[in-house]
């Protein structure tokens, strides 16, 4: 059973924030959006509606690994052709690749102080 949460479009929003060459953890999206979990956007993530741009598969896990499911063979596939590169440990490098965060603008829009967000930044592994 997929579960969908009033909160999907507001995750799907900000996942379009993450450049080609950039992954974030679940938990790194989740810390951006009132009463969001991590789990919230694991299930918002294998809910990706098809045709609308959403770049799910640069959200990965904290430990910094694509996690274990079907699919997970097609969502490092398509991660390593947008130049992704992976440890020998199968983690992803996440000095090379983390993401830095929505743009200025997005935060703006959902009033995010840019000092909050350096404050919540500050928590994201890497």
């Amino acid at each position: 059973m997929i579960r969908t949460y009033a909160s999907f479009p507001a995750i799907y929003a900000l996942v379009k924030q993450i450049p080609e060459g950039q992954v974030a953890s679940y938990g790194m999206v989740a810390s951006l959006l009132p009463g969001v979990t991590p789990r919230i956007v694991g299930f918002a993530m294998a809910a990706t509606p098809e045709g609308e741009g959403i770049p799910w598969q640069r959200v990965i896990n904290s430990a910094g690994r694509v996690s274990e499911r079907e699919g997970a063979t097609r969502q490092r596939d398509r991660l390593e052709e947008e130049g992704i590169t992976f440890l020998k440990s199968g983690k992803v490098d996440w000095t090379a690749h983390r993401w830095q965060g929505p743009s200025e603008d997005w935060l703006e829009d959902a009033g995010i102080d840019l000092m909050d967000f350096l404050t919540i930044q500050s928590g994201w592994p890497g």
